[in-house]
């Protein structure tokens, strides 16, 4: 333990230092300054400057201590709670042997599936026959990932479900071929990885909003299509079927398409079909209503291929960043693209959208305007965290060279 945390766990330290330490200001290696944070994340006073430290650590330093079977168990267990969980750090959290077999058995039995990811890909999760037996209950665990498991490895795919792109070939610009071939290369290894993965959609937590759909209808483009929007929203091809006049969705340029048989198909039966190569080809060159859909596939590599694509408008960034029936993967994304950061919209979004990962949120809030601040200081769907910071900083910008605004 550090010498300054027992001394801040007797009240021995004056009222300053306990600021600093709660603002990891200490002059004090990383593993004693995640020490005392950790210990003051619960402190009557200092506690929200501490988890505000905290939320906005950097990782690498983080995942140094978190590797380390001596760091102290109050650290590793805060960073294992669902409400201070990030992706990154995971990994490092699931191989370290200070984390009991019966943590990971709970969390296999629930984790979202980015999570089951991370635990089939752990040698010591897979290793382990109580959490291997979790994962098998898991509902995000895959059939084909149940049969490896199982031993049964990977089954050969149905016939009836192999498809090529043949039928929704567009013809692409130059730019989008370009960047669709330096994605490939870049990333090789993991769609190799990753080619058995079915089509599977994130689960919806609230109904799909309207105007999330609406935003770039707004700006001129097509509104989806309603049948369209209820194929996506649910992603069941068997609701679609019972009695919904669905009808086929236009592809953008189509060569020599079948109209008859497009008719008969709704996009996301469709794209249910194809393997994740494919789907990644179609995020780069597929048109609006693909995007919107493949948006929402729980493969990473696919979310950030419609991401990266060239034909993506701000204004579907701008209605992805609102969104809040998505990953948290395609949140750290956008925040990760320069050319979408310089969108005040898709900035606003982020910071207002309750599912967007609160060291996203903490850094994007300062760049919020006063009148933005105003209102997300009483916007009850984001986490308390950011209202207290929206709150400051529009006291300071609004009192900034003249009377408080109100």
């Amino acid at each position: 333990m550090a010498p300054i945390l027992e001394l801040i766990k007797k009240n021995a330290v004056p009222v300053n230092v306990m600021r600093s330490a709660a603002r990891g200001a200490l002059p004090l290696p990383a593993e004693e300054t995640l020490e005392v944070l950790v210990y003051m994340a619960q402190h009557p006073l200092f506690g929200q400057d501490a988890r505000m430290t905290l939320a906005g650590w950097d990782p690498q330093s983080a995942l140094e201590v978190l590797s380390k079977d001596t760091t102290m168990p109050e650290v590793l267990l805060y960073y294992w709670q669902p409400e201070n969980r990030r992706p990154v750090l995971m990994p490092a959290l699931i191989e370290n042997p200070a984390i009991t077999e019966n943590l990971l058995m709970e969390l296999a039995d629930t984790a979202s599936r980015e999570t089951v990811k991370m635990l089939l890909a752990s040698a010591r999760a897979r290793s382990s026959p109580g959490v291997v037996e979790a994962l098998l209950g898991n509902a995000y665990l895959t059939p084909v990932e149940a049969q490896e498991l199982q031993g049964g490895g990977h089954p050969d795919v149905p016939q009836q479900q192999e498809q090529t792109l043949e039928e929704f070939e567009v013809r692409p610009d130059p730019e989008a071929a370009a960047a669709l071939q330096t994605f490939q290369q870049e990333h090789a290894t993991e769609i190799a990885a990753e080619e058995g993965k079915p089509f599977e959609l994130v689960k919806d937590e609230e109904p799909a909003e309207a105007p999330t759909m609406n935003s770039a209808a707004s700006v001129g483009e097509e509104a989806v299509d309603p049948a369209a929007a209820v194929s996506s929203a649910t992603g069941q091809a068997g609701v679609i079927s019972e009695g919904l006049p669905v009808k086929g969705i236009p592809l953008e340029n189509p060569d020599d398409f079948d109209v008859a048989e497009q008719k008969k198909l709704t996009v996301f039966q469709r794209v249910s079909k194809l393997n994740v190569g494919q789907r990644i080809k179609l995020g780069f060159i597929g048109g609006k209503e693909e995007r919107a859909l493949l948006i929402r596939d729980t493969a990473r590599l696919v979310q950030n291929a419609v991401l990266s694509s060239p034909k993506l408008s701000d204004a579907e960034a701008e209605a992805f960043a609102g969104s809040k029936n998505l990953q948290e993967n395609v949140f750290r994304e956008i925040a990760r693209q320069r050319r979408f950061l310089k969108l005040y919209p898709v900035v606003r979004n982020l910071v207002n959208n309750p599912r967007c990962p609160l060291d996203i949120s903490l850094t994007l809030v300062k760049t919020l305007m006063v009148y933005d601040l105003k209102s997300l200081r009483h916007n009850k769907n984001v986490p308390d965290t950011i209202r207290k910071v929206a709150a400051k900083l529009y006291t300071e910008k609004a009192t900034r060279g003249g009377a408080k605004k109100e």
